[in-house]
């Protein structure tokens, strides 16, 4: 059994009003980057309620440039981090910035910061811990798979762009998948 990551709890105000769900419901890890430019921005954005519930949009785990791994909703709890994903999974953030803060932009499409090793290395530790906590967990994703629609370009709107490109091109998918026991979920 893998040692758990260092992991910094750090609830979101609005974690209590967040549906409950079993942890033996949860397969699906859905990786994301922040396409945000730090850590405190994100926590920003994740505190914001955008819903008549009093909750906002998050996910379970963020991990910020330098690896440390932040715990903004319980694994018993369902964050809004993927649509119609949500009860079944778990959301881990990287804070990246992606296409920030142009996101919609048809000229600024291409997310071309690098994932540095270190957050690489806690988010592997943390998948190879996820299972043990999660008994059905097995399947891995990254959010631009599972939302595919498009959206009216900032720039120009009858053109159209991607509304999620994250984790994007910069992710390592071979190193993580050679490094844990999750599978691509099959689409």
């Amino acid at each position: 059994m893998p040692l758990p990551p260092p992991i910094i709890a750090a609830p979101l105000p609005y974690e209590p009003l967040l549906g409950s769900r079993a942890l033996t419901d949860v397969d699906l890890v859905v990786i994301h980057c922040t396409e945000l430019p730090d850590l405190a921005t994100a926590r920003q954005y994740g505190e914001r309620t955008v819903y008549d519930s009093g909750t906002g949009n998050s996910g379970h785990y963020y991990i910020d440039r330098d690896g440390s791994i932040l715990q903004y909703v319980a694994l018993e709890r369902v964050a809004h981090h993927v649509r119609g994903i949500n009860p079944r999974s778990v959301g881990i953030e990287l804070v990246n910035t992606g296409r920030y803060p142009d996101w919609f932009d048809s000229r600024t499409q291409q997310m071309g910061e690098p994932y540095p090793e270190a957050q690489i290395a806690s988010l592997v530790r943390l998948l190879q811990w996820l299972p043990d906590q999660l008994p059905a967990l097995r399947w891995i994703a990254g959010h631009e798979q599972l939302d595919t629609a498009r959206v009216p370009a900032s720039d120009d709107p009858t053109r159209e762009v991607a509304r999620k490109l994250d984790p994007g091109p910069q992710f390592p998918w071979a190193q993580v998948l050679g490094a844990v026991t999750l599978q691509p979920l099959p689409l």
